[in-house]
């Protein structure tokens, strides 16, 4: 069995990690390169990082500061936010970037998600989904969870990995920060469907919050940021404990 990642995310905005609560809210977390170093000793699996104002602000990802937290790891490394075009694709992967991730061009153009996995392979490739609960279907959003697009999130899915999509990174904007569980649901029912891994994202609290992403879904990977910036779970403190309940993950 394929050992499950446990994945902290950096959302970037004015040069430093933030954090909200729905997308809401926004406080101040840390130092990026400070927390990234410290993500590698306590045995992350892998770094993402979110320029979360970038699409809002019409602008490139931070390309400087991805290299400078490029320089600083090791591990695995996505970057996302502001990333239009195959040439910005290009310039963060130059940076130290692992894969791209991209959520608004894509949705604006799809396109975008053939040519970057055909130049690159679709192992480079993130498609990051924005869903909200609705009136009980799963929809899209877009800038920066702003904009519903009007997509279903599971035909979406289906789309973004039909176009070349290596990993889908799924966050429920009803639970982001909420601290009260993933969105089991919807995140069970894309990963089943999919052949690409799910990453889940939005609303880890508690370790048995990722038992219960990783025992009643099929996601690969669970990402959290908040309980990790403020020190409330560790992640070798995690790691043992899934270990404890039979989840397969990597140790240090």
């Amino acid at each position: 069995m394929l050992k499950k990642r446990i994945i902290p995310c950096l959302d970037i905005a004015n040069g430093r990690t933030v954090k909200g609560v729905n997308f809401m809210d926004i406080r101040d977390a840390g130092d990026p390169i400070a927390l990234a170093k410290r993500y590698v000793e306590e045995g992350a699996d892998e770094l993402v990082f979110l320029d979360i104002t970038a699409t809002l602000e019409k602008r490139k990802t931070l390309v400087t500061l991805v290299t400078q937290i490029a320089s600083a790891i090791n591990i695995p490394f996505t970057v996302g936010g502001g990333i239009n075009t195959l040439e910005d694709a290009k310039a963060v992967i130059l940076a130290g970037a692992d894969k791209v991730s991209i959520n608004s061009a894509a949705i604006k153009n799809p396109e975008l998600i053939t040519q970057i996995s055909n130049h690159f392979g679709n192992q480079c490739v993130v498609v990051a989904m924005d869903v909200k609960n609705t009136n009980g279907e799963w929809n899209v959003f877009s800038h920066g969870g702003k904009t519903p697009t009007g997509l279903d999130a599971i035909d979406w899915a289906l789309e973004a990995e039909r176009r070349g999509a290596g990993e889908i990174l799924l966050t429920s904007m009803n639970n982001d920060g909420t601290k009260n569980g993933f969105a089991i649901d919807i995140t069970n029912t894309i990963s089943s469907t999919l052949k690409i891994p799910v990453i889940a994202s939005g609303g880890a609290g508690t370790m048995e919050h990722f038992k219960e992403v990783f025992q009643q879904t099929k996601a690969g990977a669970a990402l959290a940021a908040s309980i990790f910036h403020f020190g409330e779970i560790a992640i070798p403190q995690l790691k043992n404990y899934l270990q404890t309940q039979k989840i397969p993950v990597r140790c240090l």
